[in-house]
């Protein structure tokens, strides 16, 4: 079968042609070969289905359960979908690449799918500092918590991170269209990053890299030192209890979110630093990237299934109640002559 013509001039300038690819060819993991790629196709799959799975067990459980509308679970909700969003952006293509070899992605989709998986990161950090705003005040100032992180405020900050990651990096499919791209049009990766498109130019690149450090900075970066910020005084304040016990009780409530900060930054400051220093993508590179995009969806319904009460007691009796019911059914079936006995 023919391959699609890589190289398209769309755009005609008054100092020339800017040539955009029809294609990008996405390479998966380099130096792996296609068997190898087919095979980690399952636990992909794995992965998208429990993150999927398991986030939107977690929107539902709070969007059903009243008395769980209070912030911290609020938050997770947003999280939760953030997670669903950015999972079905990404897994479902890198399924195609790794199951059925589809290397090719149009040069418009290729640019959507970077715009939302900036702009998605972004939102899912600002919500990461919303929830260690709210852990900070429930241990720092339980009594103000009510009045402080109403519903009302709740859902403004959950407007207010989903406009700033929309504005913030609404401009880079722009500024990566008025480049030309006269180099081979593989992206070293099984998604499409800002990045990686921009190493493809063979035009100045400048404002790219300048926009995107600002971005990085004002974004991730002040997110990343607030929550830092915010951690160092919720310690001060456990340090200051008066028993052992009662410290680990107020910090056992932030370890949930502890961890899915962990699993988001590392990952993220891992990948920026690498990109950072230059070279040819390496598969140091990829893992990263991989990394940072697939671990916190898949990661974040186990930890806050595990760790919070109230969504772990609601998931098990989910089941209990599925046991009962299925013992119940087959045992009217069997009375009335439609199964045989075992």
């Amino acid at each position: 079968m023919q391959k699609p013509q890589l190289l398209l001039p769309v755009i005609a300038t008054s100092n020339g042609t800017l040539v955009h690819p029809a294609y990008f060819l996405l390479v998966g993991i380099p130096g792996l070969g296609p068997t190898i790629h087919f095979w980690l196709a399952f636990p992909l799959c794995f992965m998208y289905a429990l993150a999927t799975l398991g986030s939107l067990t977690i929107v539902l459980i709070i969007r059903m359960e009243r008395h769980l509308h209070e912030p911290m679970y609020l938050f997770l909700a947003m999280l939760s979908t953030i997670d669903i969003v950015l999972s079905s952006i990404t897994m479902p293509k890198m399924t195609s690449l790794f199951l059925m070899g589809i290397q090719e992605i149009e040069f418009n989709v290729c640019l959507a799918q970077m715009f939302f998986i900036h702009a998605l990161s972004a939102m899912e950090s600002a919500v990461l500092l919303a929830m260690a705003f709210d852990c900070f005040v429930a241990i720092c100032h339980p009594l103000r918590h009510a009045s402080v992180l109403t519903g009302p405020t709740v859902a403004k900050i959950g407007l207010a991170a989903l406009i700033r990651g929309f504005v913030f990096f609404f401009p880079l499919p722009f500024i990566l269209k008025r480049l030309s791209y006269c180099r081979t049009c593989t992206v070293t990766h099984s998604f499409c990053l800002h990045q990686d498109i921009m190493k493809l130019s063979c035009t100045d690149t400048r404002v790219n890299v300048v926009y995107g450090l600002f971005i990085i900075l004002s974004v991730m970066g002040v997110d990343s030192l607030f929550i830092g910020f915010s951690y160092i005084l919720i310690l001060w304040a456990v340090l200051e209890l008066s028993s052992w016990g009662a410290a680990l009780k107020a910090f056992n409530t932030c370890i949930s979110h502890l961890c899915a900060v962990l699993v988001f930054y590392v990952p993220l400051i891992g990948l920026s630093v690498v990109h950072r220093l230059g070279g040819p993508t390496s598969l140091l590179h990829v893992v990263m990237a991989n990394t940072y995009l697939l671990l916190p969806p898949v990661v974040n319904p186990l930890v806050y299934g595990a760790k919070t009460k109230e969504i772990r007691l609601r998931v098990l009796r989910m089941f209990s109640q599925g046991s009962k019911s299925d013992t119940l059914v087959f045992s009217i079936l069997q009375k009335l002559g439609l199964l045989g006995s075992y």
